[in-house]
């Protein structure tokens, strides 16, 4: 059956080449009210977008992370962050981090849903994205969750578990992506 949103969750990759020209206004816009749209517990919608588009904050924020990845205590972690190469928005222009706020019953999982909302519809008008979960380890030390959440001016009752990067792709994937087809799939009746 042939269906456009089928479509667009099909061609969904997770990009990590980007060009550095920044994402219109507009399309940032539509991609963060598909965020708002999102279904949540009790319709609680308990989620606060950052839009960071400033690229030395970016980086700042990418250097402090891998320093943590270093210390972190599952060994591929600790090789990603003394990669030198390694940038954990893989250089993309813009990113938007995403937080819970405080009085939700299902925070991550409302979050979740509203992040895999931004990263269909930012397909759906050709923007890259990748959903960065490294910076995450960033939000768990104290010290870095205090900092960053000062200098991203997010709300006292927030707290970030993700972010999203986005831009324009600089390269093609050509093959489909294979995926399990009916073998992960029980039905009862």
């Amino acid at each position: 059956m042939k269906n456009s949103m089928i479509e667009v969750i099909k061609s969904r990759r997770s990009m990590r080449k980007f060009k550095q020209e920044k994402v219109e206004r507009e399309k940032i816009h539509t991609i963060l009210e598909a965020g708002n749209f999102a279904p949540s517990g009790h319709n609680v919608q308990p989620w606060h977008f950052t839009l960071v588009e400033n690229k030395s904050l970016i980086d700042e924020m990418n250097e402090e992370v891998k320093a943590l990845l270093k210390k972190f205590p599952v060994p591929f972690v600790q090789i990603i962050g003394e990669n030198p190469n390694f940038h954990i928005y893989y250089r993309a222009p813009q990113i938007i981090v995403v937080s819970s706020l405080e009085g939700a019953v299902t925070p991550k999982e409302d979050i979740s849903a509203a992040t895999q909302n931004m990263l269909l519809t930012a397909e759906s008008l050709g923007v890259g994205s990748c959903w960065v979960g490294y910076v995450g380890v960033g939000f768990m030390d104290e010290g870095f969750k205090k900092r960053w959440s000062e200098k991203l001016s997010l709300p006292a009752n927030a707290t970030p578990h993700f972010a999203i990067a986005l831009g324009y792709p600089d390269m093609q994937y050509i093959k489909p992506l294979k995926r399990k087809s009916r073998e992960n799939i029980t039905i009862v009746e």
